[in-house]
Order: structure tokens, then C-alpha cells, then sequence
């Protein structure tokens, strides 16, 4: 007689077989449902096989691949989990569940799994390049590529392996090898989205924005909706200067993701460049939501800070990010912008952090071989200039003197102009040139390779680091003498720089060493033309009864210092008012943060006035309604001081303990206003009381100074340029003379 106990194990044994004889038989509907997309179906037929058997291997597998396919990563992990505990040496279940801890950011875990997978079946090519996608997301380059070749070396026709390995050498920035892996793809497969994605990239890379532009568009008509295409079209609208359209993409993305990241960083991005602060503050802050550690947020939330006079935060943030990504150029750009907008730092500081660009980005690059050079000291030179702001800037105020007067019979001019933005300024630039070279769409060896064919003698770099820069080409060193100059003369910390153009008051003598490159000085750090027209016009204050002081910059040279130093000064004149006139502050939120700092600080709404943007006739017009103008500090003014003291309205300022702090005394004790530059906050408060309380005199220093600006060396632009070319020729013989 059989016992209870043998009796219910030979039941349950007869139970298991039936259940998995049933579950077996489920699962070809199960795979028929996957297959066709019915990914609802599918799952819900693995769930009653698992109902009927647990451990069902195929049922766990198939459960993991569908939901993984489906984006419900977290019920993907739970089968695929228990898939491997059932089967362990399963290469494609493990290969799998390397999917799915990709695609919840595991990197590390997924590694893990992917490695077992290749161990267990070395020639599983598909695990092979998902381990290298993997690897790429870790940043292992070379070991991607490495995993991606063994994919191809297993599968010569595998077009997303030759994808996969093209996205690896685009970050590696080898664009002519990835372009190469993405036609091959293609070729295998002239329908791969991906592929067809990544050759805009690379175009991207390229400065190629045309090519790429065709790139992504036919991405898209292949996958109308991909995201991250259509993200990725965005921000080149946005390098293109085409706001409207990047707009749109982005906001069609976040229509119907509105997490996804890079479009809401492309949205950050476009706002800043349009001057809307707030909205760029909060797509920055969903951002560091999801991903604390993206490092383009913490860039454009700093850049947000510092355009509200928060510098020292906005440093925080772009040292932030370089702590996530070290050689982060965009960050290290707007830290050293930044600096020079920081009470706290001097010259030092400022020519350290430069060096420091150099160290992470600017040693990496292969500097040019020349071929044979005429060395003759006094032929005609070749001058080269370099620059993203042949437009309407206020940079191009600052070099078009000297390109309008250099004398052709001894300078050969050309210029490398690396903007899509182009108006009437490009053609006043564009009729001084010799030869004009459209070089916004040069790679940085193909403008190298350019400047090398013209034989440029001396490359002049009118950028410094500011936006739109080209240091990377002057990093290549591809002209025997460069010079920096205008633009942004602060300095570059570049050893390939050869020459600094300054004045002994902006850089003086005993800190001339801390730079890389030599000072040579001119009367002025910069000068600009003299204003169409300009006349002196009667002094307000007699008309108005108060004196009104006017502050014609940027918004965010407005620094917690200089604020101090101005409301101690209104505080001492109760009377007075002051004009604030910046195209930022058509922006309500800048506009309204810059009337509470006044107000916090005591000062009324109503004796402050913020004008916004204007055409540049009515902006100088403006300048009949101020008496004596305002140096902001640390970051000097520049063009906007010369415009004021061509309108006849003086400016009082301060010599600081940088280059962008000494820009604004330097330009005023040019034309022989000494009496107006102090050399501290009570000295700035005293000199603007002083002139303030006597009318009569600043009458006649209005009603002067135009002509004496047009007099001086450093306001007569024909002298200025003389000066100029003296020391491109002093540079061309001493080079001559080395050789």
C-alpha cells in the first residue's frame, strides 16, 4: 500500500507536468504577440504561464524582453533577474538584463552582466557592441571602439555595430573615422535612423551646420518623432542664430516628454541668448532634478546667476561642473568671463584661469609646421584677423577704425569672419578686407589649413575667450606671429599668443609678467569711431534742477560693490537720479531684480529710470539726458565709455586690480581727464561729488570734450591704426631678425 506522503509528491509531480505542459503551450502565443508589437498581450500570456509555472525560463525571458521593449524597465529587471537565478550561463538573458540596467543609467551593474554574456558566448556579437554602447557611457572610449570591432569582426554586415562604434569615435572628436563607420552603416542599412543622426553630429563637429541641418532632416523623415533628433536640430537652429525655429523644437519635444534633457537645456540655452531669464532658470532646475550632475545645467544656471549680478554663485556653479567634467570648455569660458566680473579677483587670478584653459584644452592640440617664410622685415604683411563679431557688436565698434584705416600698400588684410550672423556691420567689415573669407562653417583644421594657404604673417585674435572664440585654431599656431587684441583684451594664457595689445594704464608695467604673451602698448586699450554727427548738448541739471547720473552698460557689470559705492553716492546727493540703459532689461525679470537691489539698498524706485533696447542713434541720443556717466567695476565699461565722452557726458572711474578693472580709467586719463579716475570706492564717491556740485565747470568739460576726444592719440582712430601697424612691423622685423 503506497503511503500518503508518496502519494501527494506523485499528485503534485502530475500537477507540475500538466502546469508546465500548459504553460509551454502558452508561450507561442506569447512569442507571436511579442513580435507582432502586442506588448500588453504578450505580458499579460508570460503572466498566466508564470501563474501556472514560476521558474517558467522562457516565460521570465520573454516577460524581461517585452517589458524592456516597452520602456517598463523596472518589470524588465524583476524577470530578467529571476530569468538568470533559473539559467545563469543564459548569454541572451544576461545580454538582456544589460539592456535594461543601460537604460536605467546602471552603467557599472551592466558592464557586469554584458561581460558574463561575451564570456559565456565570445561570439555573440549583438552583446558585444551593447557592451560597448556600455563602455562609451562610462566614458571607456578606446574600449568601446575595441567592443564594437569585435561585433563587427563577428558579423561584417552589422550595420548598428558600425553605428554604435561611429557615436564612440565622435566623442573621441575622430569625426573623419565616425563619418566612416556611419556611411557603412548606411550602406548596410540606408534606412538606419541612427546612422543618418550620427552624420549630423559629426557635421556638427565639423562646423559643417548646413550638412548637418540636411543630416538631421532626413533622420527625421526616416523617424518622424525621435526626440532626440529633433533636440539635437534645436541647438543647431540655436548655433545657426536661428532662435525662433529652436525654439519650436524644443518645445515640441517637451510637449511630450517634459523631462527630457536635452531639450530642456536647449531651452535654457536659447532663453539666456534672448535675455529671459526666469524661464531659463527653471528649465536649468528640472534638469538638476532628474540629473544633478549635468554639468551644461549647472553652466547655464551660473550664466543665469551672473546676468543678475550673482557672480560669486555663478562661479560656484561653473566650478561645479568642472569638477564633474574637467576639461568642460564651455565651463572653463564663462568661469574666466566671470572672473572678470569678480570683486575678489586680480590680475593673478584671472591670468591663472586662462593658463588653465590651456593646460585642459589648448596643450592637446598639435601646433603647424611652417613651410619656407619670406623673411624679408620690409615687405608688404600679411594681417589676418579672426573673429565671430564681423556684425552688429560692440566688439566690431572697437576694430573697424583699424580695419577702415590700415594702409593696403603695406598691410595685405584678411578676415576670417566665423558668424552665420550676418547684417550691414559684415558689409562695412567685408569692404576693408582684401580678401573675406566665410569662415563659420571651417572646421578648426580647415580654417587652420586656410590661414597657412592665404600666408598670413600675423593671425589677430579679435575674441579673447569670449563667445564665438577660435583659440582652438590659434592653439595650432597656424601663423608665425598672433596677436591678441580689441575684442576681449584681457589676456588668452595661450603660449602660442605672441602679442598683447594694451596700454600702460589697463596692464601696467609690474604685472606684465604674469601674462603669456608680450605687451605691446597702444594709447588706448581700444578706441572706436568718432560718433556721426556728435555735438555737445546743454547740460541737463540746468533744465532739470537735479543732476541725473547714467550707467549705459551691461547689467551684470552692476556688482554688489559698485551698487554700494552708488547708492552711498545718490544717499549723499538726495536729489539726483540715475539712468540704467541696457537691451537686457527689456527683460521684466532682470529689470524688476535691478530696482530691488536699489531698493534694498535705500534708494526709491522713483529716482532710478531702466531703459531697455534701442537703435544705436537713440541709445547715443540718450546720452543728452545724463550729466556724468558711471565706470561699473569690476568689469569696466569700454565701448560705452567712449560713446559717452564722444557725446560729451564725462565718466568718473576707478582703477582696479585687473585688466577689466583699469579698462575704463585707462580710456578716460587717454584724453587728459585724469581729475575724473579714482583709486578707491570713497575716491570714486568724492571725484563724482565733486564735479557734481559744480555745474559751470562740467558745462565746459561737455562742450569739449568731443573735440578733445578727436584730438587725442587714443580718439583720433588714423593715429590709432598708425600705432597698430607700427607694431605689427616691429613684430615682423624682430621675427625676421630671429630667423
Amino acid at each position: 500500500m503506497q503511503s500518503t506522503i508518496g502519494s501527494r509528491a506523485f499528485q503534485n509531480a502530475r500537477l507540475q507536468k500538466k502546469n508546465r505542459k500548459q504553460a509551454d503551450g502558452l508561450m507561442p502565443k506569447a512569442v507571436e504577440a511579442y513580435r507582432a508589437g502586442r506588448h500588453a498581450e504578450a505580458q499579460a500570456i508570460c503572466g498566466q504561464a508564470l501563474g501556472l509555472v514560476p521558474d517558467h525560463f522562457d516565460a521570465l525571458h520573454l516577460l524581461g524582453a517585452s517589458a524592456l521593449d516597452s520602456g517598463r524597465f523596472d518589470l524588465a529587471e524583476q524577470a530578467l533577474t529571476r530569468a538568470v537565478a533559473v539559467e545563469p550561463r543564459n548569454a541572451e538573458a544576461l545580454a538582456n538584463l544589460g539592456l535594461v540596467l543601460f537604460s536605467l543609467k546602471r552603467y557599472e551593474e551592466a558592464r557586469a552582466v554584458q561581460e558574463r554574456a561575451v564570456a559565456l558566448k565570445p561570439t555573440f556579437a549583438t552583446a558585444w557592441t551593447s557592451l560597448g554602447n556600455t563602455l562609451m557611457n562610462m566614458q571607456l572610449f578606446a574600449q568601446a571602439i575595441e567592443a564594437h570591432d569585435r561585433a563587427i569582426a563577428l558579423k561584417a554586415d552589422f550595420a548598428d555595430a558600425y553605428c554604435n562604434r561611429g557615436m564612440a569615435q565622435l566623442l573621441l572628436l575622430r569625426n573623419e573615422e565616425a563619418r566612416q563607420s556611419f556611411d557603412r552603416a548606411l550602406a548596410l542599412a540606408p534606412r538606419h535612423m541612427q546612422a543618418m543622426f550620427g552624420k549630423g553630429l559629426v557635421s556638427i563637429n565639423l562646423r559643417h551646420l548646413e550638412p548637418a541641418l540636411a543630416a538631421f532632416n532626413a533622420a527625421l523623415a526616416l523617424k518622424p518623432g525621435a526626440a532626440a533628433v529633433i533636440a539635437q536640430r534645436g541647438r543647431l537652429y540655436v548655433q545657426m542664430a536661428r532662435f525662433t525655429e529652436a525654439e519650436a523644437d524644443f518645445d515640441a519635444v517637451l510637449a511630450v516628454d517634459p523631462g527630457q534633457e536635452s531639450a530642456l537645456l536647449g531651452k535654457a540655452h536659447v532663453c539666456v541668448l534672448t535675455e529671459r531669464i526666469a524661464p531659463a532658470m527653471v528649465a536649468c532646475k528640472r534638469v538638476l532634478e532628474q540629473n544633478p550632475r549635468s554639468e551644461v545645467a549647472l553652466i547655464w544656471l551660473g550664466t543665469c546667476l551672473a546676468k543678475q549680478g550673482d557672480t560669486a554663485g555663478a562661479i560656484q556653479h561653473f566650478d561645479r561642473a568642472l569638477e564633474i567634467k574637467p576639461d568642460f570648455e564651455d565651463a572653463i569660458l564663462k568661469k574666466i568671463f566671470a572672473l572678470d566680473f569678480y570683486p575678489g579677483a586680480d590680475v593673478a587670478v584671472h591670468q591663472a584661469v586662462r593658463r588653465e584653459w590651456w593646460e585642459r584644452i589648448g596643450a592637446r592640440i598639435p601646433q603647424r609646421q611652417f613651410a619656407s617664410i619670406d623673411r624679408n622685415p620690409d615687405r608688404r604683411i600679411t594681417v589676418g584677423y579672426v573673429s565671430s563679431d564681423f556684425r552688429s557688436h560692440s566688439a566690431a565698434l572697437t576694430f573697424l577704425p583699424v580695419l577702415r584705416h590700415h594702409d593696403h600698400a603695406a598691410f595685405k588684410v584678411v578676415c576670417y569672419s566665423c558668424s552665420t550672423q550676418l547684417d550691414s556691420v559684415t558689409e562695412q567689415c567685408r569692404a576693408t578686407a582684401d580678401i573675406w573669407v566665410d569662415a563659420a562653417q571651417m572646421s578648426d583644421d580647415e580654417l587652420a589649413d586656410r590661414i597657412q594657404a592665404d600666408q598670413v604673417d600675423i593671425l589677430v585674435d579679435l575674441s579673447g575667450h569670449s563667445a564665438g572664440n577660435r583659440l582652438t585654431v590659434f592653439a595650432r599656431k597656424p601663423a608665425p606671429i598672433q596677436v591678441t587684441a580689441w575684442g576681449n583684451a584681457t589676456g588668452t594664457g595661450l603660449p602660442t599668443m605672441d602679442y598683447f595689445f594694451a596700454d600702460p594704464v589697463s596692464v601696467p608695467v609690474a604685472v606684465r609678467p604674469l601674462f603669456a604673451e608680450k605687451v605691446y602698448d597702444l594709447p588706448a586699450l581700444i578706441t572706436t569711431d568718432p560718433l556721426p554727427g556728435a555735438q555737445a548738448t546743454p547740460l541737463p541739471m540746468l533744465r532739470n534742477g537735479h543732476i541725473t547720473f547714467g550707467v549705459f552698460n551691461r547689467v551684470d557689470k552692476i556688482s554688489d560693490q559698485v551698487l554700494t559705492v552708488w547708492t552711498a553716492l545718490l544717499r549723499a546727493l538726495p536729489d539726483a537720479r540715475i539712468i540704467i540703459k541696457n537691451g537686457a532689461l527689456d527683460d521684466a525679470f532682470l529689470r524688476d531684480g535691478l530696482i530691488s537691489r536699489f531698493v534694498a539698498h535705500g534708494i526709491v524706485e522713483s529716482r532710478l529710470t531702466c531703459l531697455g533696447s534701442s537703435m544705436r542713434q537713440e541709445h547715443i541720443a540718450a546720452f543728452a539726458e545724463i550729466d556724468i556717466s558711471l565706470d561699473p567695476f569690476p568689469q569696466n565699461g569700454g565701448v560705452s565709455t567712449w560713446e559717452s565722452l564722444q557725446a560729451g557726458v564725462p565718466v568718473v572711474a576707478k582703477l582696479g586690480n585687473s585688466s577689466a578693472s583699469r579698462a575704463g580709467g585707462a580710456i578716460v586719463k587717454a584724453i587728459g581727464l585724469d581729475d575724473w579716475v579714482a583709486e578707491d570706492d570713497d575716491g570714486y564717491v568724492a571725484v563724482a561729488l565733486k564735479h557734481a556740485a559744480d555745474p559751470e565747470a562740467l558745462a565746459r568739460v561737455r562742450a569739449e570734450l568731443p573735440a578733445r576726444v578727436a584730438s587725442s592719440a587714443a580718439g583720433n582712430v588714423e593715429a590709432y591704426t598708425r600705432k597698430v601697424e607700427d607694431g605689427y612691423r616691429q613684430f615682423w622685423r624682430d621675427y625676421c631678425a630671429a630667423g
